[in-house]
């Protein structure tokens, strides 16, 4: 079978006779059957270009499809009452961080003392409505702060940054090595009590506060979880 690069057909017994100039002016004429290399780099390219432009319209479909298709950015919580039903055995009640993920954040109360009171914070401060909202991203490198029973502090995982239950970054290497506090998500709460939280918007939490001055909440036990 003939390859698709050059003819490979033996050649006429007479070829054999010594080459002269005019033979090889005559071996070079020929005309080659099949692709040459240059041909085959140049459709190899543009295959794979192609396959590149399918891949990134495929996927930016994908996401265009999910965008108009998905839920709202402003979540539904839902009342306090619910958010305890949702989470039996922790101490929600308490004030320790509830995590939801349909918002990809945690909500606590910021009073335990105190319900949830109706109205709209943009700050995401929380300190109106009695309720914060928080990213669950951690402002160091984007791992998933996880909350401990034990202390009731946020400890990462990944570069040991902790932060207090309402997300409050205290100072010092000691407490790892981000640099601000977890950001917030602006709240609204209306007169059923039921929480939204607003996803589409990221409040950057505040700069550490020193352990021990206001602002900051103590651990319950000391190095709880192993941190």
């Amino acid at each position: 079978m003939a390859s698709r690069f050059a003819d490979s057909r033996p050649l006429p017994a007479d070829d054999h006779a010594p080459l002269t100039s005019a033979a090889i002016a005559s071996l070079r004429a020929r005309q080659v059957s099949g692709m040459s290399r240059r041909t085959l780099l140049r459709r190899s390219l543009g295959v794979g270009v192609a396959l590149v432009a399918v891949e990134w319209t495929s996927g930016l479909a994908s996401f265009l499809w999910s965008a108009s298709t998905g839920g709202s950015a402003k979540i539904r919580i839902g009342t306090q009452e619910q958010l305890l039903r949702n989470n039996p055995g922790l101490p929600i009640a308490e004030g320790f961080p509830a995590y939801v993920p349909e918002a990809r954040a945690f909500v606590m109360t910021l009073d335990p003392g105190r319900g949830w009171q109706p109205g709209i914070d943009e700050t995401g401060d929380g300190t109106a409505l009695n309720v914060r909202a928080l990213s669950q991203i951690c402002p160091h490198l984007g791992c998933r702060p996880n909350p401990c029973v034990e202390d009731f502090w946020f400890h990462c995982p990944c570069h040991q940054s902790r932060y207090d239950r309402t997300g409050i970054k205290p100072a010092g290497p000691q407490y790892g090595p981000a640099d601000r506090s977890m950001d917030r998500h602006p709240t609204a709460v209306d007169a059923d009590g039921v929480l939204t939280v607003d996803t589409s918007r990221v409040i950057l939490g505040p700069l550490p506060i020193a352990l021990g001055q206001p602002g900051v909440i103590p651990p319950k036990v000391p190095r709880g979880c192993g941190g």
